[in-house]
C-alpha cells in the first residue's frame, strides 16, 4: 500500500514510491507495530537534504533490504519540517546518546514511541568504522526478538532522562536580562569572534543571522564599537564569500570551510529571509553600499526562485542537481565553474576579468577543478561587473536546476513577510510590500483555520494535517506586525494579537512563563518539547517574545508585555555562557532595555511631510522601535489615539517607559531621538 501518495510533504512524496512500506507519522502505525509485536523504525529528513538522498538511494530504494525491513519493523517516514515537534524529541535523544545529530535521523521505537537505538545516516557497506544499514536493521531486530526485557528498560529510562531534561527552562529566573547580562554576551561573542574571516567559531560556519541583531541593536542601544565591528565584518565576509550566490543573490545553507568559501549549496527560505533582513539593517546603521546590494539581491531571488503560484514562499532549493557532464546528480554542480567554461562564454578578455572578479582558478575552489564564485573586492568598474554578471547568470539558467522543495512552512513565510515588508519600505521597492501582503494574504486563506489557529504547511494552496508550533505562531505575527508598521492597516495588528492570545492561552506555562513549542492541545509525545535556544532559526520561545514586546508597545497591552518579559527570563541565563545560541532572545532583550521606542506619526495620509515623518521613524536604528501611522481621530490603534496635529502639521510623538518627548513636526528633530543614521 502506498500510504504517501497523498500527503502534501515533497519529501515524503520522494519516498512514496521505494519498496519500502512507509507510514506517514499516526497513531495507525503504532498500533499496527503493537499488533505485529515488532519495532518501529523511525526515518526523519527534508527535502534539500543530501545524506537523505544518498540513504534512500543506497538503501530505501534496495528491494532486498526493503523486504526484510518491512517484514520485521513498521516503518515510519517523518518531514521534519512538517514535523518539527517529532523531530526535536527524537533528536535531543539522538544527540544525548551518542554526542551528534543530523539527518537523516535514524531511530529505533517502541509501539509506545519510546526510543532506544539511535544514529543518523548509515551506509549500504560497513565504512569509515560505521556498520551497514543491513547490520544495524539485524542487530536491532535480534535485540527486540532475544532481549525484550532490556531493549524496554533501555527505552523507559531514556524518556525519564528526556522528562528530566524537559523539566530545566520551566524553572528558574522570571526576570529578563540586564545590562550586565547582555555586555557578557559581548565579551563571549568576541572570544569566539573570528577576526581574519569573520563569523564565529571554525568550520563549518553559519551565517548567524540572530547574533548580528543582537549586535546591531547594542551598538545602537549603546555605542559599542566592537559589537558594529563584529557585525560589519562578518556581513562583509559572507556577503563576499561563496556562501552567497553571486550571480543570482541569496544564500547557501552553511560554508563547509572557515572561509565562508565553499558551501553546503541548499538554499532554504528561512536563512535568506533573516539574512534579508540583518543586511537590510546592516544597511541602516552603516549605509553600506554593498550591504544595500545583498539586501536586494536577496529579495530578488526570494522573488524570483521561491514564490510560488499562490503568492507564498517555497521552503528550500535542494543542494544537488545534475552534473551534465557525468550525467550524475553531484551536490553545486548549478553554481560552480571552470575556467574554460568563461572562455566559451565570454571570449578571452571578458572570461580573464571574470575570473579575476569572481575567483574562479585553474587550480579551483571546490570540486574536480571548479570554482565556487566569490567576489573578493568591489569592482572597479560597476557596468563592466554587472555585464558581465548578468551574462553569466543568464547562461547559467541553461543549466539543470536544483530541485524546489515548494511547501510553504507558516514560519518562514512569516520570517520572509517581515524581511520583504520591511526592505520595501526603506529601499523604494513598492513591489517587495506587495509580494509581502500576497504571502500573508495566502497565510490567512489556507494556514488560519475558522477557529483562529495555525496549520503549519500548505502545498499548492491546499492545507496540510499538521497543527502550527510555537515559531508558526511567533514568525508569522511578527512579518504581521511588520506590514502593519510598513502598511498602516490596522488589520495586521489586530490578526497578530489574535495569534500571540492563542500563543498565551495555548503555549505558556502560566506558573512560570516558559512556553511551550507546541500546544497544550497538540498530540501528546513522549515529552512536550520546549527549547528557548535557536537552531537555523529564531526559537518559537525567544520569538514569541519579541512579538509580544512589539504588540505590547502598539496597544499599551499589560498583560503582553508582562508575558513578553517573564518569556526572557531564560536569556539572562543563557547570555554569558551561550549567546550564538540565544541570539534572538539577546535581540528582543536589547529593545526591551531601550524601551522599546513607541512612535506614533500623525498626519494625512498623502502629505509629503507624513511621509518624510513616517520613513524617518522606519529607519531609525533604536532596538525593536515600533511605528505606527495615522490620520488624527481616525484610528482605533492605542499609539495613536489622542495625538493632535502641531499647529496644524503632521507630528510625531516619540515615547518609552511610559514617558513621552515633545511631539516633534521636524524628521531632523526626529532622526535625532530615534538613531536615524541614514537616507
Amino acid at each position: 500500500m502506498n500510504r504517501l501518495a497523498g500527503v502534501t510533504s515533497p519529501y515524503l512524496l520522494q519516498h512514496a514510491d521505494n519498496p519500502v512500506d512507509w507510514w506517514p507519522w499516526e497513531q495507525a502505525a503504532f498500533d499496527e507495530a503493537r499488533r505485529r509485536g515488532v519495532p518501529v523504525l523511525l526515518s526523519v529528513g527534508y527535502a534539500a537534504c543530501h545524506w537523505c538522498h544518498v540513504m534512500a538511494h543506497e538503501s530505501f530504494e534496495d528491494a532486498g533490504l526493503a523486504e526484510y525491513l518491512n517484514e520485521r519493523f513498521v516503518a515510519v517516514k517523518v518531514d521534519r519540517e512538517e514535523r518539527p515537534d517529532v523531530d526535536a524529541v527524537y533528536m535531543e535523544a539522538v544527540q544525548a546518546a551518542t554526542g551528534q545529530g543530523g539527518w537523516p535521523m535514524t531511530v529505533f521505537l517502541t509501539p509506545d514511541k519510546e526510543p532506544f537505538y539511535f544514529g543518523t545516516y548509515f551506509p549500504p557497506q560497513p565504512r569509515h568504522g560505521m556498520p551497514s544499514f543491513r547490520q544495524v536493521l539485524e542487530g536491532v531486530d535480534a535485540a527486540w526478538r532475544d532481549r525484550r526485557q532490556e531493549v524496554g528498560e533501555v527505552a523507559g529510562r531514556i524518556r525519564a532522562d528526556l522528562a528530566e531534561r524537559a523539566a530545566v527552562y520551566s524553572t528558574g529566573a522570571h526576570h529578563p536580562p540586564g545590562e550586565a547580562d547582555l555586555h557578557q554576551a559581548l565579551v563571549t561573542l568576541s572570544r569566539d569572534f573570528d577576526q581574519n574571516r569573520g563569523g564565529f567559531g571554525g568550520a563549518p560556519k553559519f551565517p548567524p543571522a540572530m547574533v548580528l541583531e543582537f549586535l546591531l541593536r547594542h551598538h545602537a542601544r549603546t555605542g559599542s564599537e566592537a559589537a558594529l565591528e563584529m557585525a560589519v565584518r562578518t556581513g562583509e565576509a559572507m556577503a563576499r564569500g561563496g556562501i552567497h550566490d553571486q550571480l543570482g543573490g541569496g544564500f547557501a545553507r552553511y560554508a563547509v570551510d572557515a572561509g565562508w568559501v565553499v558551501p553546503h549549496f541548499e538554499k532554504m527560505l528561512y536563512d535568506n529571509a533573516l539574512l534579508l533582513r540583518a543586511y537590510l539593517h546592516l544597511w541602516r546603521a552603516t549605509g553600506s553600499g554593498l550591504a544595500r546590494r545583498v539586501a536586494l539581491s536577496t529579495a530578488d531571488f526570494l522573488l524570483r526562485e521561491l514564490r510560488t503560484p499562490e503568492g507564498a514562499f517555497a521552503s528550500a532549493l535542494d543542494a544537488d542537481s545534475l552534473d551534465e557532464e557525468t550525467g550524475q546528480s553531484a551536490e553545486g554542480a548549478y553554481y560552480a565553474w571552470e575556467p574554460g567554461q568563461l572562455v566559451d562564454l565570454l571570449g578571452p578578455a571578458d572570461a580573464a576579468t571574470a575570473a579575476r572578479l569572481f575567483t574562479v582558478t585553474a587550480e579551483g575552489t571546490f570540486e574536480h577543478g571548479t570554482s565556487v564564485l566569490q567576489l573578493l573586492a568591489d569592482p572597479e568598474d560597476f557596468a563592466e561587473y554587472e555585464t558581465i554578471r548578468a551574462r553569466m547568470a543568464e547562461a547559467r539558467t541553461a543549466r539543470p536546476a536544483p530541485a524546489r522543495d515548494d511547501k510553504v512552512v507558516a514560519a518562514w513565510n512569516g520570517l520572509a513577510i517581515a524581511a520583504l515588508a520591511e526592505t520595501g519600505a526603506l529601499l523604494d521597492r513598492p513591489d517587495l510590500v506587495d509580494a509581502a501582503e500576497r504571502a500573508a494574504d495566502l497565510l490567512l486563506a489556507v494556514h488560519l483555520t475558522p477557529e483562529g489557529r495555525l496549520l503549519r504547511t500548505s502545498r499548492d494552496g491546499r492545507p496540510g494535517a499538521n497543527a502550527g508550533v510555537l515559531e508558526d505562531y511567533a514568525d508569522t505575527a511578527e512579518g504581521f506586525l511588520a506590514l502593519y508598521a510598513v502598511t498602516g492597516e490596522a488589520s495586521w495588528l489586530q490578526l497578530a494579537g489574535g495569534l500571540l492570545d492563542t500563543v498565551l492561552k495555548h503555549f505558556t506555562d502560566e506558573a512560570s512563563g516558559a512556553l511551550y513549542d507546541t500546544a497544550d492541545d497538540a498530540e501528546e509525545l513522549i515529552r512536550r518539547p520546549q527549547d528557548p535556544t535557536d537552531n537555523a532559526t529564531p526559537s518559537g520561545w525567544t520569538a514569541a517574545a519579541g512579538a509580544l514586546l512589539t504588540y505590547a508597545a502598539y496597544t499599551g497591552s499589560d498583560r503582553h508585555r508582562t508575558a513578553a518579559e517573564r518569556a526572557l527570563g531564560v536569556v539572562g541565563a543563557l547570555a554569558g555562557r551561550a549567546p550564538r545560541f540565544i541570539g534572538w532572545g539577546l535581540a528582543v532583550a536589547e529593545a526591551l532595555l531601550d524601551g522599546p521606542r513607541e512612535v506614533a506619526v500623525i498626519g494625512p495620509d498623502g502629505d509629503p511631510s507624513t511621509a518624510a515623518l513616517r520613513r524617518t521613524a522606519l529607519l531609525g536604528t533604536a532596538p525593536g522601535a515600533v511605528v505606527a501611522v495615522g490620520a488624527p481621530g481616525e484610528s482605533e490603534v492605542p499609539l495613536l489615539a489622542d495625538r493632535p496635529l502641531i499647529g496644524g502639521a503632521p507630528a510625531a510623538y516619540v515615547c518609552r517607559h511610559f514617558a513621552c518627548d515633545a511631539p516633534t513636526t521636524d524628521p531632523a528633530a526626529l532622526a535625532e531621538k530615534l538613531g536615524t543614521a541614514v537616507e
